[in-house]
């Protein structure tokens, strides 16, 4: 009896073997390769090293620094890109355009003087030099927002839209000192425009303060 169940299990396992064998040789065949297979190379292939990303380039030279360069959206040079495109604009009476080209320049020094100016208070009492650095970059920034806005009020009042000038003129006194030469040349302004009615005119030996980042 023991014999017979033997024989009966002998029988019903052979063909399944041979049928396995039979079904690797024809998936070789056809060139699929057998699941067995391919299970194992996904599992090589997922198990497999993924090259890490390297956080700095290899040449982190000052020339291909992305933010140094002209066509890049938050950069000194990409605002005076934009504030020669007005001057062009200008020179040919388009001020429409150059009022468009003044107000993105404006709104990139701002925002750069502002973002300086944060990284000059956050690294303040940690590393001076950081903090000297990003200071002298806001100021630097500020500068260049108010001279901008200057000349976008000279545009304004080319056009004719006085109204439009007003605010600008003020908001340049206000981050640069009445004492200052922009701030000097903006009141002039005003008291041609009529906004003002006294002139002013600085006392003989009236240096202006330095200015400080806004």
């Amino acid at each position: 009896m023991a014999k017979f169940c033997f024989s009966m299990v002998e029988t019903n396992v052979r063909p399944q073997m041979w049928f396995k064998t039979l079904l690797i040789l024809f998936y070789l065949a056809i060139g699929i390769g057998s699941p067995v297979l391919a299970q194992s190379k996904s599992v090589d292939k997922s198990t497999s090293p993924v090259k890490p990303v390297n956080d700095s380039a290899e040449d982190s030279g000052e020339g291909n620094r992305p933010l140094n360069q002209s066509d890049s959206l938050l950069s000194l040079e990409g605002a005076q890109k934009l504030v020669n495109e007005a001057q062009d604009a200008i020179n040919k009476n388009n001020y429409d355009l150059a009022v468009v080209k003044l107000q993105q320049a404006r709104k990139t020094y701002n925002q750069l003087s502002s973002f300086h100016l944060q990284l000059a208070n956050s690294f303040s009492g940690i590393d001076t030099k950081v903090t000297e650095s990003q200071r002298s970059q806001a100021l630097k920034t500020g500068e260049l927002r108010d001279t901008t806005t200057y000349q976008l009020a000279l545009v304004h009042r080319a056009q004719g839209k006085s109204e439009l000038s007003v605010p600008l003129l003020i908001q340049v006194i206000l981050s640069q000192n009445p004492s200052s030469e922009l701030g000097r040349k903006s009141y002039q302004q005003l008291y041609e425009l009529g906004f003002v009615d006294i002139p002013f005119a600085p006392k003989n030996g009236t240096t202006a303060p330095t200015p400080t980042p806004k």
